[in-house]
């Protein structure tokens, strides 16, 4: 085939980004277009070596979806308490008390309680073939785990400030130079943005936030730590 212009080249990928969430929207309950721009961000981050960690993977879909983005080689490492969330603290906001309140809304998902089967069947469909469950809450699993190599994608689903600061504290130091932090929660939730404040401000690391795609939450190394440049510019899209 002849050389594709970049634009028709960002239509193949959001077609193939679209049919990932069709292959796996009843293992998630991301929004397609959040699901889509998260993957996205994950095709211009493919050539980045490392593992793959999720920390908050209910039905493991957005997992699975990573997975076929990035491929079959790497380690994926899936945290997940696979028993719903915690009670949300005062310091996660009067949104977040009423969503904990209200448990006949439809966004509730049973606390977002999925059983761990769930997951297990999203990502036998994925292209992982090297995939690691951890089951239990954050601030027991996390402190015992070390990956095996640099992570390349983070992928923070994690709700709440507790949980959120729990998972940055433990996992930013492995990251892989030009590695990108997926925070789901950032713009939804009080206390997810008030934990990765506190963490960048406590720890003086040298990252960025930004929105990717207009939808999804990211925080790299800011260029001075070895971020090229083209990727500083795709910081700006959306």
């Amino acid at each position: 085939m002849a050389s594709m212009t970049s634009q028709n080249a960002s239509v193949l990928d959001r077609a193939r980004c679209f049919a990932i969430w069709r292959r796996y929207r009843r293992f998630t309950m991301i929004p397609r277009a959040d699901y889509v721009a998260n993957l996205l961000v994950a095709l211009r981050h493919s050539e980045v070596p490392g593992c793959v960690v999720e920390c908050g993977v209910w039905r493991g879909g957005m997992a699975a979806g990573l997975a076929d983005i990035l491929g079959i080689g790497r380690q994926y490492f899936l945290f997940d308490s696979f028993e719903g969330l915690p009670h949300p603290k005062p310091i996660d906001g009067a949104a977040a008390a009423a969503w904990a309140a209200d448990k006949t809304s439809p966004g509730y998902h049973d606390n977002c309680t999925a059983g761990i089967e769930w997951a297990q069947r999203a990502m036998a469909r994925s292209r992982a073939r090297h995939v690691t469950f951890v089951k239990g809450w954050f601030q027991d699993t996390l402190p015992t785990f070390t990956p095996p190599q640099k992570i390349a994608v983070l992928r923070l689903d994690a709700d709440w400030y507790e949980s959120t600061l729990a998972c940055l504290r433990r996992l930013v130091p492995f990251m892989a130079s030009r590695g990108v932090i997926l925070i789901d929660d950032y713009y939804t939730w009080d206390g997810c943005a008030k934990a990765v404040h506190d963490h960048l401000a406590e720890t003086g690391t040298p990252f960025r936030i930004a929105t990717a795609f207009g939808r999804v939450c990211t925080v790299k190394q800011s260029p001075s730590s070895g971020l090229k440049e083209s990727d500083a510019a795709s910081r700006r899209e959306g």
